[in-house]
């Protein structure tokens, strides 16, 4: 929480003093374009960078494999997509970095190693079968195998 606190404090001063240092050195209007200019390239690159994480999300669901690495993916370019429209040059910094894919390939390495470390991942063993411990002639699928069937199947009781 203190972490928050401090950066909803922190950072808006540091964006203020690199606006006020960068007009300094080149000028107010130029130092507004500039602004603009990282704004306008940071939509664009936002909705090029999320339509291929989107592309890339239902490749991965059509090919019937966890989606996990698309969606962190999608994350980091959400986060990178609003930190460059966010008006401040240290902001786009970090925008940027999240944007380009080799960068956010290491993000993606430190993000998976500190879950790793906070989190702990429990899961039930499986069979390559579905298990039967139900009544006789009823499988139960604990695999995550299913498939939807026909609501009209005479086999599904009533």
């Amino acid at each position: 929480m203190a972490l928050l606190v401090g950066l909803f404090i922190v950072v808006p001063i540091v964006e203020l003093y690199v606006i006020i240092k960068i007009g300094g050195l080149i000028g107010v209007l130029p130092t507004l374009a500039l602004l603009l200019a990282d704004a306008i390239l940071g939509s664009l690159l936002l909705r090029h960078q999320g339509r291929g994480a989107w592309r890339r999300f239902n490749q991965a669901i059509a090919e019937r494999r966890f989606p996990g690495r698309e969606v962190a993916d999608g994350l980091m370019i959400a986060i990178g997509g609003t930190l460059l429209l966010t008006p401040g040059f240290v902001t786009d910094i970090f925008g940027l970095l999240l944007l380009i894919p080799a960068t956010r390939a290491i993000a993606r390495r430190l993000l998976r190693a500190y879950a790793a470390r906070r989190f702990v991942v429990v899961g039930m063993g499986g069979t390559s079968a579905p298990r039967n411990d139900g009544p006789p002639g009823r499988t139960y699928d604990f695999d995550a195998t299913a498939e939807e069937i026909d609501p009209d199947d005479p086999q599904l009781p009533r």
